[in-house]
């Protein structure tokens, strides 16, 4: 099983130190998953325009392949002007809806102001619900605050967040994956 982190923007960091660190909590809780960051930062992605992916000239095709194949996902996004950032908008509109349906998604963003978290419940989760994915019930909201000079996260409070949502996530695709496994079963 495969546990995508999902950083949603193409600058900065905090995102990208969050979502790693759900991973790595995820991975302690399940050492047989594996895990992978995929850093938006890292790829250059076309904006959606309804084309076949295997048309576009960049890395979108590749990444649009490495989300659909993952089990289970923690999305990251900064909050910028009260929204996600348009780079993970763009990523999802890039997406199938059957690739994210009946799959398990945890969120965590960050911010400079403290009502930010917001867009986690009123944007995010609705995105979810498009995808019919299930949405872990706790996610991770980081305040600028909550970092040293260095970037890492300082807030013990943030970090037991952390901790909860790398076992929600884990938890949930477990469970999942149990009652898949035994309505197959009854099937047969």
């Amino acid at each position: 099983m495969k546990l995508l982190g999902i950083s949603g923007t193409i600058i900065g960091a905090k995102t990208s130190i969050i979502v790693n660190k759900v991973l790595e909590e995820a991975k302690q809780a399940a050492p047989e998953i594996e895990v992978e960051l995929l850093d938006l930062r890292n790829y250059q992605i076309s904006m959606c325009d309804g084309r076949d992916p295997s048309i576009y000239p960049d890395d979108t095709k590749k990444v649009i392949d490495i989300v659909s194949s993952a089990d289970f996902y923690v999305i990251g996004t900064p909050i910028f002007q009260g929204s996600m950032t348009g780079a993970l908008k763009n990523l999802l509109d890039h997406i199938h809806p059957q690739a994210l349906r009946n799959k398990v998604i945890g969120f965590v963003a960050n911010g400079g102001t403290y009502q930010h978290f917001l867009v986690v419940e009123n944007q995010l989760k609705p995105i979810a619900g498009y995808f019919r994915a299930y949405v872990a019930p706790g996610y991770v909201y980081a305040h600028t605050d909550h970092f040293n000079q260095q970037n890492e996260i300082q807030d013990q409070e943030v970090l037991t967040r952390i901790t909860s949502l790398a076992k929600e996530v884990v938890q949930m695709q477990f469970a999942l994956k149990t009652a898949k496994n035994a309505s197959d079963i009854v099937r047969s």
